[in-house]
């Protein structure tokens, strides 16, 4: 397998594993579950090293230019979450000011994801994309009422 595929495979998988995770952490909170969040919160987190990694790799091989922005959006989302919800510890998510923007992030790092996801596998783009339809789901279930 040459270096630009296994960039790929890399950066589709991750996407993936990030989708479920964030799935698995809404769902786990809706329910209480401090371990299952605090496993698919560092399963999300984790997830900086290979993104960084596939963000060098195709920095190396010239890839495109919205490839290596994308994968700018979806580290800084990373980082922003590993600062304000574990460095500094912040209840962002009760200030209007920072969750807005937060969200905003958030969905460009999501949109990022299917994009290059699209752009490096047409079919695999699907599977992101499917994954993210269930992350949404999930999101659904956490703001429904008790």
């Amino acid at each position: 397998m040459n270096m630009s595929k296994l960039m790929d495979v890399i950066f589709i998988c991750s996407s993936i594993i990030f989708n479920i995770s964030v799935s698995v952490l809404y769902i786990a909170t809706k329910l209480g579950n401090l371990v299952l969040m605090q496993v698919s919160g560092a399963i999300v987190l984790s997830l900086i090293i290979p993104f960084t990694i596939t963000l060098f790799g195709y920095i190396k091989e010239k890839a495109e230019k919205r490839t290596i922005i994308s994968h700018l959006f979806i580290l800084f989302y990373l980082f922003l979450e590993l600062i304000l919800d574990y460095i500094l510890k912040v209840p962002f998510r009760e200030i209007v000011a920072i969750h807005v923007p937060y969200i905003l992030v958030f969905y460009a790092a999501m949109f990022s994801m299917i994009g290059v996801s699209f752009d490096k596998n047409r079919k695999m783009g699907f599977v992101v994309t499917i994954t993210f339809l269930i992350l949404i789901g999930c999101l659904i279930y956490y703001l429904l009422p008790p």
